[in-house]
């Protein structure tokens, strides 16, 4: 393969992209920030609107929180959507209206303010390789990702003073090696500080389930993936009995501890994709598809265990970025992540007490 055909592997960085009124519904069981497949359908998108003869092919995307701020009220322990007034636009709302005075219904809609750092795990052609035409298919992305909608929510100019040189996106190439390209890096990562990289541990989901299952009482029903989930996706606390010396009474006094469990890591239940429902129908055979020509199938969410890490933990880009992946056979469309945590920074398994 000649040089002009051989793809260069580069990183493209969108740094510190506001994002107001985010969708922060990420899942039917999910609520914060939104689901990394959201990144992925924007990788998606700014693919097509790129096109091929822009040079640049995305395979991967990986996202850096800085700031979230949910739009919610909060009172005492419990927190509600802050939903907006809607407005009359059916004609059967306006003489409902009209007639006895009364408003249509608000349908639940959770938003939130977002300030992140998108990262690209792209390929080049070999007209990019110039320092001045990197830079400029770098800036003509940026000013397409201002224009587009990031997980619903609209791409918001930096706040004035907030910054006094706003960062701009930046297509960076990598070395040829592995080594050199984990130098480079881990260079880059540090430049998304302060900041979380939220990325995948299944493993932690699968630890969970093995412990569960260890610590059954013999004729339970056998714990499933989804109680190994849920029970990862709350606050746990458990109690035990210890006996106490009495120094009035002499005799030991049973107390009851509680205690919470812990855990290594900010973890957090997330979806991760999508498992078929049916079959693949043709394009147009779906009454009701909003794209008429594209194949269409009925699917629910797939969920998964997730982490916030700090980027300078991460080893190389494949860690940080997600890519999307389909499974035929399965019917199993879901997002993959490569991360793999340090010995050191192993999940510590939880020791139940009677």
């Amino acid at each position: 393969m000649s040089n002009e055909q051989t793809p260069h592997a580069a990183v493209l960085v969108l740094p510190r992209l506001r994002v107001q009124n985010a969708n922060a519904i990420s899942s039917p069981l999910t609520w914060g920030f939104p689901s990394i497949t959201a990144f992925t359908g924007l990788m998606t998108a700014l693919a097509r609107r790129m096109g091929p003869e822009a040079g640049i092919r995305f395979h991967s995307v990986g996202v850096v929180c800085h700031g979230f701020e949910a739009q919610v009220t909060q009172g005492g322990y419990e927190k509600a959507f802050a939903l907006k007034k809607p407005c009359i636009v059916k004609q059967k709302e306006v003489e409902k209206f009209i007639k006895d005075g009364t408003p249509p219904s608000i349908v639940e809609e959770g938003q939130a303010h977002l300030d992140i750092t998108l990262v690209f795990e792209v390929t080049l052609s070999a007209a990019l390789l110039d320092d001045a035409k990197r830079a400029q298919c770098a800036a003509e992305v940026g000013e397409c990702v201002a224009a587009m909608r990031i997980a619903g929510g609209s791409v918001m100019p930096p706040l004035p003073g907030a910054l006094r040189r706003p960062p701009r996106a930046k297509l960076t190439l990598l070395g040829g090696d592995v080594e050199a390209q984990a130098k480079q890096f881990k260079g880059l990562s540090r430049q998304w500080l302060p900041g979380f990289a939220l990325v995948s541990r299944d493993d932690v989901l699968q630890n969970r389930l093995e412990e569960l299952r260890a610590n059954a009482p013999g004729d339970a029903t056998p714990p499933t993936l989804l109680d190994a989930w849920l029970d990862l996706s709350r606050i746990n606390h458990r109690a035990s009995r210890k006996a106490v010396p009495d120094a009035i009474a002499g005799e030991p006094t049973e107390v009851v501890e509680w205690a919470t469990d812990s855990r290594n890591g900010w973890l957090v239940p997330i979806p991760v994709g999508y498992a078929a429902l049916s079959d693949l129908y043709p394009p147009g055979a779906v009454a009701g598809a909003r794209d008429t020509d594209v194949p269409f199938r009925f699917v629910e969410s797939v969920y998964s265990i997730g982490q916030w890490v700090s980027p300078h933990r991460l080893a190389d880009i494949t860690q940080l970025t997600w890519r999307p992946d389909y499974a035929p056979a399965s019917g199993l469309y879901r997002c993959i992540n490569a991360f793999q945590a340090p010995v050191t920074d192993s999940y510590t398994p939880v020791s139940f007490t009677d």
